[in-house]
């Protein structure tokens, strides 16, 4: 338990949390933090430790990827909510890490930050940390759009070991054409910018995007969270936009436009999926949700009133709430698999969950 390093097949490290250690995340804001480092969660610290729930025999493990320019603080709410688990039930096993060039992993080249590359991370991540039991994905922004390229590049996959999903705040494609709530004006002036930014020499030898967080917290109001986002929320978004690289911000910017997965949504028709969207989301408005429930034909959409785009931080418990759902059903099914085969049963295989709600 604790925090590990992963190397994948293309040479990238990655950066990985289980069970939800987030000492220095408390109530939803980072303390004692430095450079970006959380206490306790440096150099393995906290490994081991005996006191934290959803071990190696947890039914179910839950697998957290962050979005575009976060990393994976945004999901530690919700960590901690999960792994302190419902009443009476054995938690899940809670797996967070840093995509590729995001947080505390390493760096790949230009040409390699692309959701292609984030899925063959999470395919590797699931066979290195997951590699028996029912997994449940749950992926904000760019780590849904990650879930969805998993479907499409490993569907054997995704059939054989998900039974659960989750996709949070994210869209299915047409993102070139999202106006994040801009006037024409502005909109033109921010993809000016951008493409500027795009150039900049300084943008490769830069470590973050600022040392002061607290500038980008406007910024944050208007863009990514809710009226009503506590500060706890602007903290967390706020710091992990900060330390971001700038390459980062600037590498991944292609593949979120040339995102297009719509045929890929198919195959979630078999898997109990949640849809979760705040209703005054700017990068990935309700309209994107609308999309994939339309097309990903048993998935349930919830709307989120007055939340923005960061709504693992915005409504932990009705999002810790929805996977604990998807949990439920899975450790169900497996229950089932599992009484199957203890009374001898000839069936071609274990029965298929199906969706906590329609």
């Amino acid at each position: 338990m604790g925090t590990r390093s992963f190397r994948t097949s293309a040479g990238v490290g990655l950066h990985v949390q289980i069970n939800g250690e987030i000492n220095g995340e408390i109530n939803g804001e980072i303390n004692g933090e430095i450079n970006g480092e959380i206490d306790g969660e440096i150099d393995g610290a906290g490994a081991g430790r005996g006191d934290v729930p959803g071990g190696p025999g947890a039914p179910v493990t839950v697998i957290l990827a962050h979005g575009w320019t976060l990393d994976s603080r945004s999901w530690g709410p919700v960590a901690r909510a999960l792994t302190e688990g419902p009443p009476g039930r054995l938690p899940p096993r809670v797996i967070r890490y840093d995509h590729r060039g995001h947080g505390r992993s390493e760096l790949p080249a230009r040409a390699d930050m692309t959701i292609d590359g984030l899925a063959d991370d999470l395919a590797e991540l699931i066979a290195e940390f997951a590699p028996t039991g029912p997994v449940v994905l749950a992926g904000h922004s760019m780590g849904g759009m990650a879930i969805m390229a998993l479907a499409e590049r490993h569907p054997e996959l995704l059939a054989s070991r998900v039974a659960g999903v989750a996709l949070v705040s994210t869209a299915s494609g047409g993102l070139a054409d999202t106006n994040l709530g801009l006037s024409v004006r502005m909109l033109g002036l921010v993809r000016k910018g951008e493409a500027k930014l795009a150039e900049a020499a300084w943008v490769d030898r830069r470590a973050a995007l600022s040392r002061r967080p607290a500038l980008l917290v406007p910024a944050m109001r208007a863009l990514l969270v809710g009226k009503g986002a506590d500060r706890g929320a602007l903290r967390i978004t706020s710091r992990c936009l900060a330390d971001c690289r700038p390459a980062v911000m600037v590498g991944f910017r292609p593949t979120l436009n040339e995102h297009d997965r719509d045929a890929a949504l198919a195959a979630f028709d078999h898997i109990p999926t949640e849809v979760l969207v705040g209703t005054s989301d700017k990068l990935t408005p309700v309209y994107q949700s609308r999309r994939i429930v339309d097309t990903a034909r048993r998935a349930r959409l919830t709307l989120y009133p007055g939340a923005g785009h960061m709504l693992p931080l915005e409504r932990v418990d009705g999002v810790a709430g929805r996977l604990l759902g998807l949990v439920e059903t899975a450790a169900g099914a497996r229950e089932l698999v599992v009484d199957q085969l203890s009374r001898g049963s000839s069936g071609s295989g274990p029965a298929r969950a199906t969706p906590a709600g329609t």
